[in-house]
């Protein structure tokens, strides 16, 4: 019908964040943050014994990783869309 507006979805596009989630989404951030500098200090710590299981260190190396890979995903969705 002329003189109606059109409402058009964009499946390519993601929902938009609400406050609610942002806070979530900012509380699980710092959650990660607090454990990867925990990892951080036990793998130092794991490095700097000589009796240090390397397989324990590789796993906790590899944990790390996965926690950063995270973050980067998590800081991501805080960060709002522009547009073009």
């Amino acid at each position: 019908m002329p003189g109606r507006a059109s409402l058009h979805f964009d499946a390519r596009r993601e929902p938009e964040t609400t406050i609610e989630d942002r806070a979530a989404i900012a509380r699980r951030l710092l959650e990660l943050r607090i454990e990867h500098r925990d990892l951080d200090e036990v793998i130092a710590r794991l490095d700097a014994a000589s009796d240090a299981d390397d397989l324990q260190v590789r796993r906790l190396k590899k944990r790390k990783l996965r926690i950063k890979d995270q973050m980067n995903q998590l800081e991501h969705a805080l960060i709002p869309d522009q547009p073009a």
